[in-house]
């Protein structure tokens, strides 16, 4: 779950960075889906912590490809590779306090 301070931006970060697939939607609550995962975001409330979550990948940098033209104004780290055998990139989630690593095993 990801709480979210723009919901409706939150999803279009996903459906159309990622190409989730939106399951439900309702006024302050909804479920994404895609390659048998799935994300619910919510509305945050004012006091939300950071978080972070991890979605692993086929191929890492064949993603970073696909999307880094469309990350303008998102902060992110670039692919590479860490020192426990995985290969990554990091984006912060638009209009939440939340992280996601994308990684795929080296």
């Amino acid at each position: 779950m990801i709480p979210s301070y723009n919901i409706k931006k939150t999803t279009e970060f996903f459906t159309g960075l990622f190409s989730f697939d939106v399951e439900m939607e309702v006024h302050s609550y909804v479920v994404l889906s895609k390659d048998n995962l799935t994300i619910h975001i919510l509305n945050a409330g004012s006091n939300v912590g950071q978080m972070e979550f991890y979605i692993e990948v086929d191929n890492v940098d064949a993603l970073w490809k696909s999307i880094k033209g469309r990350l303008e104004g998102i902060k992110t780290r670039e692919p590479f590779d860490r020192e426990y055998g995985m290969r990554e990139f990091h984006v912060a989630i638009p209009f939440t306090e939340t992280l996601l690593f994308v990684g795929q095993v080296l």
